[in-house]
């Protein structure tokens, strides 16, 4: 069983000692040190770190806000660590303990509370949306060409027109113009079909 210390900063100009003191004084045998946003989500030290866990390891900070800027992340971290059998503790975060019953069940509740946010996202989000479809709302990109432009390019194209000169004329990619040459085997068998 170790103990592994993970210390981090966010400049280059900000210093580890502090951290590196508190974490020795822990009992962290090997600590990984990092200088790179908590916002980075590929931080090398720190994975680096959780690949060495072992089952009954212990991965120790000194404050939450070193390992994880947000919920989410902290979740998906402890997730990492736990998968690997290691426990998991802050120093100035007493609750933050997976080591320790108390400190489990805490962070099963925040892992809850996540969840039931995500979800309550989710429907809000489902919500808006249906009522904007009600509402006549058209999702996606706008279409670059109004229909009667796009029935312009067909007839000219059918003349012998030339995509680029097309493109150009419109004010549109090359690509837009190449759909409308091309039609997809949906729109073939619609025209088939009227």
């Amino acid at each position: 069983m170790a103990t592994y210390g993970y210390a981090r900063v966010s400049t280059r100009d900000q210093d580890l000692a502090s951290q590196l003191d508190e974490l020795k004084a822990a009992g962290c045998g090997n600590i990984f040190k990092e200088k790179a946003s908590g916002a980075k989500s590929d931080r090398p030290e720190l994975a680096k770190a959780i690949r060495r866990l072992e089952h009954g390891d212990v991965l120790i900070v000194t404050r939450l806000d070193r390992l994880a800027r947000s919920t989410r992340d902290l979740l998906n971290i402890l997730d990492a660590v736990g998968k690997a059998g290691a426990g998991f503790r802050s120093l100035k975060d007493a609750w933050a303990d997976t080591t320790t019953p108390h400190g489990r069940l805490m962070l099963t509740v925040l892992g809850g509370l996540a969840e039931f946010e995500r979800e309550l996202i989710r429907a809000r989000t489902d919500d808006g949306r249906k009522r904007a479809k009600a509402r006549g709302v058209k999702f996606g990109r706008p279409k670059a060409l109004t229909a009667h432009q796009r029935q312009e390019v067909i007839q000219r194209l059918s003349e012998g027109a030339v995509q680029a000169d097309l493109a150009r004329s419109f004010n549109v990619s090359q690509a837009t113009i190449s759909r409308l040459a091309a039609p997809s085997p949906f729109e073939a068998s619609a025209a088939v079909a009227q």
